[in-house]
């Protein structure tokens, strides 16, 4: 195997976008629910990831699903794959 090529497939996320007010840039906020290892109550973990968005199609509560890529700035890691569910 070579150093160009790449074994199994990009990562994906799904969240939903919570800021667009950058140009071919939104941020998206994914959660989970964890278990507390000692208290065994459920909590929502959130995270925000800054995404390229090419066509600036994306809008504030769209939920869209995001491929890992190479970093393309500073914060940005990872890219638009598709658009799920349009905000109403």
């Amino acid at each position: 195997m070579s150093a160009t090529e790449t074994t199994g497939s990009k990562r994906t996320l799904q969240g939903v976008v919570v800021k667009n007010a950058m140009n071919k840039s939104i941020v998206v906020e994914t959660s989970r629910r964890v278990q507390h290892p000692k208290y065994k109550k459920y909590l929502n973990k959130r995270a925000r990831y800054s995404a390229h968005d090419e066509g600036n199609i994306c809008q504030i509560g769209d939920q869209v699903v995001l491929e890992e890529s190479r970093p393309l700035s500073k914060t940005k890691r990872w890219r638009v794959k598709e658009v799920t569910v349009k905000a109403v």
